[in-house]
């Protein structure tokens, strides 16, 4: 069973998160346009030159760096792990992804667009219409994301060709996705309370939660072969099976977002209330 290990204090509103390229752990503090790294007991924070850029998701990268949105802002972010940081300007990006060509990948939600950050500085984008929102590598060496007010699920190959899945359910609002470990996608709906599958030729399949009213956020591949996810409303963590069987842990605090998992296989999740959530699943 899973069990909460500790919490751990920030000061700020955490709403990304992710495994840096030396192990610590850093995630973004949204409302106080701050970055955040936790390692070794010790919770550092880089602020940002500018506070109300809203930092959202945040990567790593192939190097010593991370990627991360600032979605009012209009900036992509690059912060090293010494904490040197640089910026350039886009529209209103919000997730993020390294894909499998090394590129930095990106959403522009407002402007419906989907953006790719070569190495040499170069942007090329594809209009996909309806809010796309988080971007992931998906095991067919394409690009997945959510497609938030579209209600959809789409796919980018490496020529910038976009296909595009409607979901079955109406005003399901798709945030997370990530791969799983059976060579689909999978997302959460935050408007229709459940989790969705994605099979590589389109086929979507969806498990409704206890909870329709959960607002599940975020989704990641644990290392027990299951699908770990928030729950933003009733500030839970959530399992789902391959086979869709669900179970939760109830969350100290309020508003979790982001989660990823470390170098060790334990699960972080990121309370905008102001702490960072440290769950075991052995």
């Amino acid at each position: 069973m899973p069990e909460i290990v500790r919490v751990i204090d920030v000061p700020g509103a955490p709403y990304g998160i992710t495994v840096g390229p030396d192990g610590a752990l850093w995630f973004t503090l949204v409302a106080q346009g701050v970055i955040g790294r936790f390692a070794d007991g010790l919770v550092q924070t880089h602020p940002l030159e500018q506070s109300d850029g809203q930092p959202t998701v945040i990567v790593a990268d192939s190097g010593n760096a991370l990627w991360f949105t600032e979605f009012r802002g209009g900036r992509l972010g690059r912060i090293t792990i010494d904490g040197a940081v640089t910026s350039m300007s886009v529209d209103g990006p919000y997730g993020a992804c390294v894909g499998p060509d090394g590129a930095l990948w990106f959403t522009e939600l407002q402007a419906g667009r989907v953006g790719r950050l070569a190495a040499d500085g170069t942007i090329t984008r594809v209009e996909v219409d309806g809010m796309p929102s988080m971007i992931t590598p998906g095991p067919d060496g394409a690009l997945w994301l959510t497609v938030n007010q579209g209600n959809a699920i789409a796919r980018i190959d490496k020529d910038l060709a976009a296909r595009v899945h409607p979901l079955p359910t109406p005003a399901a609002g798709p945030v997370g996705i990530t791969a799983g470990p059976d060579d689909a996608l999978w997302f959460t709906e935050i408007g229709a309370g459940a989790i969705g599958r994605i099979d590589l030729d389109g086929t979507v399949t969806e498990f409704a939660l206890p909870d329709t009213d959960a607002r599940p956020h975020a989704i990641v591949a644990g290392p027990d072969g299951a699908l770990w996810f928030t729950e933003w409303a009733s500030c839970r963590l959530g399992r789902i099976t391959i086979d869709g069987e669900i179970t939760h842990l109830d969350l100290p605090g309020a508003e979790p977002h982001g989660l990823t998992v470390d170098l060790v296989g334990d699960l972080w999740v990121a309370m905008e209330s102001g702490a960072l959530v440290q769950v075991s699943l052995s």
